[in-house]
């Protein structure tokens, strides 16, 4: 019997392009190392440390429970401390890290996010109660719909992944995006909460839910596995009358 083919090892060094700039700028490349278990965070630390301190980035804890480190992987928003370089790169070692999409650029791959907080304040994305500190705690059944129907969404950090993969925020960007929607859609869900009629008001109109395409591009790439496209569904439903 013939021998079977060996398989090709991967290269030992990465071609990597990193958007250098502003909103107006260009790709630098650059060779980086390839190593074992390595992360795109890795590969853009490695550049700023080891061969262009001037590159701009942001991130915080590596372990992907603050979502800081967001950014554009070969045309696809990912967490860069969670994605391994092994998953995303081209089998001739070629990566392409560029900015969140849909947000202003502070310096190469470090963004702006007032705007996508701005939103979620815009879409009421604050609890509201009516008890104060010296009261009683207020009783939530765990296992009740509303309950269940906030906890699909809770998990939300606030990464940005799912505004930055958003067609609609792309071509109308005064959409109140993905993740403001989600949060107003677990405050709604909140049994506690005084505030949800007014919030179904504001989540309303031409920015709100009704603006949503439902192209489901935001669960696809949600790095909690949350679903806002259901949220979304929900607050729509809701505001055509139906299970108020």
């Amino acid at each position: 019997m013939p021998a079977a083919p060996v398989p090709e090892s991967p290269p030992a060094v990465l071609r990597v392009s990193v958007w250098r700039g502003k909103d107006r700028g260009d790709f630098v490349r650059y060779e980086v190392p390839r190593l074992p278990s390595q992360t795109v965070l890795d590969v853009v630390t490695h550049i700023q440390r080891r061969i262009d301190p001037d590159l701009s980035y942001r991130y915080a804890c590596r372990v992907g429970m603050c979502g800081s480190c967001a950014m554009q992987v070969n045309g696809v928003a990912r967490w860069t401390c969670r994605t391994h370089v092994a998953r995303v790169a081209t089998a001739d070692g070629e990566l392409e890290i560029a900015p969140l999409p849909n947000l202003p650029v502070i310096k190469d791959l470090a963004v702006d996010m007032r705007e996508f907080f701005d939103k979620w304040a815009g879409a009421m994305g604050r609890f509201h109660g009516s008890r104060t500190r010296h009261e009683e705690f207020a009783r939530v059944d765990p296992a009740g719909a509303p309950r269940r129907a906030a906890d699909a969404g809770i998990e939300c950090i606030g990464c940005g992944v799912c505004y930055g993969s958003c067609d609609v925020v792309s071509w109308r960007p005064e959409f109140l995006g993905p993740a403001a929607l989600n949060r107003a859609w677990t405050l709604v869900n909140d049994e506690r909460d005084v505030q949800r009629q007014a919030r179904l008001e504001a989540v309303s109109g031409n920015r709100g839910c009704h603006a949503c395409h439902t192209q489901g591009s935001c669960t696809e790439r949600c790095p909690k596995g949350i679903a806002p496209t259901a949220a979304i569904a929900g607050l729509k439903r809701l505001n055509a009358g139906f299970g108020r």
